[in-house]
This record gives C-alpha cells, structure tokens and sequence, in this order.
C-alpha cells in the first residue's frame, strides 16, 4: 500500500495581508484621511485632549459635571488638566454593572525644554533640553523640528506657543558633527555618540538690534525680544511653561502604493483615535454597558503623575458617574462595578521589520496589514511587569473580533530576553477586570517619524468598535 505524503504542520497562525475588497478599502482609505488630520492636529497631549473635546461635543457628548442625574444613553466626557479624558455613553444596565472601557495615551517620546531653557554658546542661542520617554538620541539630530506647549504667567495668563508647522513658519534643528570631522564619534556606541545633554535646540544666531560688539549673551537677548513681542513672555515666564519639542511636517502617505501612514506620534494617538472614533461613531441608542474610552497621558514615563494612569483619575471618575446613577453610591458599589469591568488596553505593538528578523520570536510577531494585535502579556523578560490575561477572557475577545468580521492576529514584542515593554494594562487590572493589550503594528516605533498601516488602522478601529458594543 502506497504511504500517502504527510503535510507540513502549519507553523504559524494564518493572518491575511492583502487588501479588503473594494467596497472595504474605501472606508479604510476615508478613516486614514480623518486620522492623519487627527494626527496633524494633536503633536502635543494638550492638543491632542483639545481636539478630542471638540470632536466628542461635535457628536453631543457633555462635560460630567453639567449632569445632575444619569440615565442610559447620555453621553459624558471629564476631563483633566487638559491632558486626560473620560468618555462614557451610559449603557442600560448602569456602570454598577460593570464598563466596556478601551483605554489609550496620547502622550509621545518627544524633548521637552528644561526649567531654566534659555542658554548662548559661542554665539548661538540654545534652548536646554531633556528627552521624555524611550528615545534613540540620535535619531533627533539634524533634523526640522517644531515647538509646542503653554506658557502660564504668574498672574494666571496663558500664551499659547506653536512654532514649526504654520506656513511661514521657522523650525529648529539639534546640530550634529560632519562626518570629516567625527571619527571620534562615530567609533563609540550608538548610545553614547550622542549624549542627551548635547540635545540643544538651535534657536537663534543674531544679536540683539543695537547691542554691541562682544556684548554678552546679545544672541540669548534677541531670542527672548522675539519671544516677548510674539508671545509676551520673558525668560522668568519659562519657569512655569510646558513646552516640547517634536519633529516639524505633517503626517504623509508612504509607499508607491499608499498603503502606509508616516507620522510623528503613532504611538499612541494611532490607538488613541481609534478607540475615540469608536465612541463618537456608536448609534443612538444606549449600549447594554457602559461604554468608556480613556485618553491618558504619562504612558511614555511610566503612567506617574496626577495625569497618568496611575493616578486616581480613572476610578474618581467612575465614582462620579455612579454618584449620578445611584441612590446609595456606596464605596462597594464602585468597587464590584471595577470589577465587573473588561478593558482593552490601546497600545501599539511593534510590526516584523525584516532588516531586524532576528529580533523576532517566531510566528508571535506582529505583520503589517494583518490587523491589530493582541498581546497577551507585555511586560519583559520573565514577563516582568506583564498583565497577562486570562484564557476565558481572550477566548471571549475571539468571539467579538471574529463575530464582527475584523482582520487581527495575536503575538509578543519580540524574542524572550531580547527586551519587551509596558502598558497601561497593569494599572486597570488591579481593580480585578479583564484586560488584555491589542493596538495596531508600528516600524520604527519611538522614532521621529514611525510607520503604521492604513488597513491596520481601520481594523484597530473596528476592532474596539466591536468590544464597546
């Protein structure tokens, strides 16, 4: 009897990467136009909560605190310090029952001026700095660069700075060395070729009208003459200013064919928008649970801070809600409705890159245009502070997704003992909910400029659409 040809043990899980059909890709190609104006727009976690108030006031959502009462289909949002959101749409059963929450962060790895900023060396004005976040230091020398953020003036009085993207505009540069003259450089380790106390900004090189010959810090005087009569600051004002330095240009399709999205802040504004467009596209009617979306900031740094997941902020507001919903707001009621609850943690993930294949586990990495991608465990090495979620949960995750007819895939941030990473996950599971990262495949994650995929961006989106319903 003739053996038959054993076939090949499928090595990894099938994952489609090819277009969605036409009528599809026209929806998918519409979001990517309103993402990139998103994206555009929100350069900083101010502008990005900015926009993200007016876009849910456009669809009806009110603040928190202009309720008295709550009743099944309001929809809410709270904010705080212009830097952290809540969005909720009141489902049937009441948030007692427990929420549906999709929670992402719309800080970024950017550079931020220090407290005292303003600095002249050898005839040039500086801005001092320090980086924010996990940054490859090299990667922002030499290239254009815009300035946003606030100013606060002691008497409370704001100015507004945005400069770099504004036609017209001037940009700012970090200098580096010509490579004739930088063999010294270039023979230490990546790390340390650039220091993070070399990352000046450049933002002047003319003395002052009138200042004479050899005068000190005539450069630093005509920056701060400028800033006075733009802004109505002075040097003393930039104590009490929040300003951040990030890559100049708006975002851009990449690729002959499209199909990529280039930007600064993908991560996480790309999850970020996502989950916020979930929201705001929900139909009239009131979901059975709670619907919830978070907008937080600090992520970058470890969640810390008043306005960072860590903080307070997610369970007073949800205190809130129940102090509008119930007759006896008790402090156990709050808590079984955190318990009750399921989340899905927004945070990007990093896509194969085949210049890096063996930094890859596989068959766990993460491929472009194969939709969102679940992590069941972030965290590093031994899964060191991982959230790990539990099998009935993912198991229910698969259900929805693939109920929904959403494209997504599931893996790890590479090999074991190669790295890893965190997210806001740990700080939601320790009320006792589900929770479970899923957010769209980024290259070049943390850099300038980073790449996600059209499709990905519009199956993210459909994927949290499909969990808040």
């Amino acid at each position: 009897m003739k053996a038959t040809a054993k076939k090949p043990a499928q090595a990894l899980m099938e994952r489609r990467t090819d277009a969605p059909p036409p009528a599809e890709m026209k929806k998918v190609e519409a979001y990517a136009r309103d993402y990139l104006a998103f994206l555009g727009t929100a350069k900083t976690e101010r502008l990005a909560y900015a926009e993200a108030v007016r876009l849910l006031e456009a669809k009806g959502f009110r603040p928190l605190d202009s309720f008295k009462s709550l009743k099944p289909g309001d929809r809410v949002y709270r904010g705080y310090h212009g830097k952290t959101l809540m969005a909720a749409v009141i489902g049937r059963k009441g948030t007692k029952a427990g929420l549906r929450i999709v929670g992402g962060h719309t800080d970024a790895p950017r550079i931020d001026l220090k407290s005292v900023p303003m600095m002249e060396k050898g005839g040039l004005a500086f801005f001092d700095t320090h980086y924010y976040g996990g940054i490859k230091k090299y990667q922002w020398v030499t290239i254009p660069l815009a300035l946003y953020g606030v100013v606060v003036r002691k008497d409370g009085t704001r100015a507004e700075v945005a400069i770099g993207d504004a036609p017209g505009d001037p940009v700012f540069l970090i200098t580096d060395i010509l490579p004739h003259l930088g063999q010294d450089q270039m023979a230490k380790p990546m790390r340390e070729a650039i220091p993070g106390e070399s990352l000046d900004l450049l933002v002047g090189s003319l003395p002052e009208p009138g200042a004479r010959k050899g005068a000190k810090d005539a450069v630093k005087k005509n920056v701060l003459r400028l800033l006075l009569e733009r802004y109505g600051v002075t040097e003393q004002d930039l104590a009490s200013a929040e300003l951040e330095i990030v890559p100049a240009g708006a975002p851009r399709e990449l690729g002959l064919d499209r199909a990529l999205l280039a930007g600064y802040g993908h991560d996480d504004r790309v999850c970020a928008y996502a989950a916020l467009r979930a929201l705001l596209d929900r139909p009239a009617a009131a979901p059975e649970r709670t619907a919830m979306v978070l907008l937080c900031d600090k992520e970058e740094i470890g969640s810390v801070g008043a306005t960072g997941m860590e903080s307070t902020f997610f369970e007073n507001s949800v205190a809130e809600l129940l102090e509008r919903e119930e007759k006896e707001p008790r402090d156990i009621v709050l808590r079984r409705a955190l318990e009750a609850s399921q989340m899905l943690s927004a945070d990007v993930t990093a896509a194969s890159d085949p210049h890096f294949a063996d930094l890859d586990s596989p068959g766990n990495a993460a491929l472009l245009h194969a939709g969102p991608c679940i992590n069941k465990y972030t965290g590093s090495r031994g899964k060191s502070g991982a959230n790990d979620a539990r099998a009935e949960f993912l198991a229910q995750l698969r259900a929805t997704l693939d109920g929904a007819g959403v494209r997504w895939q599931i893996g790890e941030l590479g090999k074991v003992d190669k790295g890893g990473g965190g997210t806001i996950a740990m700080f939601l599971s320790r009320y006792g909910m589900d929770v479970v990262d899923i957010g769209t495949p980024l290259l070049n994650m943390h850099a300038p400029w980073e790449a996600a995929s059209k499709i990905d961006c519009w199956y993210t989106h459909r994927a949290y659409a499909a969990f808040l319903a």
